[in-house]
């Protein structure tokens, strides 16, 4: 027997995490800053960890309430990320646009623009709801494979 077919359904890469930020306050930056930085909500121990370029990625995470000025360089860099990809909304932001959702400048809802799977609301969301985002992300990753 093949030993690389006997590891077929075992052997699945991790997933690799990347950040946008569609024009947020950083608050919600400061809270997935955290599920990487502080053990206590390690997102790693979930199999995952954030990587520097989108080429590399498995599941997105978006915050901010989706600024038309940042539009365009916002959906080059999603287009960057393979499929297989899960998209997290990531705070009130880019679910219904905030407190910022009647500007001339908020081009909100998010999901208009890109497909999103899993919404964290909250503003900002707690590391824990952030988790938990991320995790039903990996399943549905996982799905996709």
């Amino acid at each position: 027997m093949n030993i690389l077919a006997s590891f077929k359904n075992v052997a699945v890469k991790s997933p690799w995490i990347y950040r946008i930020n569609a024009g947020s306050c950083n608050g919600c930056d400061v809270e997935m800053a955290t599920c990487a930085l502080i053990p206590r909500y390690d997102v790693e121990r979930l199999g995952c960890q954030y990587c520097g370029s989108p080429r590399h990625a498995d599941i997105v995470l978006i915050s901010g309430p989706l600024t038309r000025r940042v539009l365009d360089a916002t959906r080059r860099v999603f287009d960057e990320v393979p499929e297989p990809k899960v998209t997290v909304a990531v705070g009130v932001c880019p679910i219904s646009g905030g407190i910022f959702r009647e500007s001339y400048a908020v081009l909100a809802p998010i999901d208009q623009y890109f497909p999103v799977d899993v919404n964290v609301p909250g503003c900002p969301p707690r590391p824990q709801a952030i988790i938990e985002g991320v995790a039903k992300a990996i399943e549905i990753w996982r799905e996709r494979l």
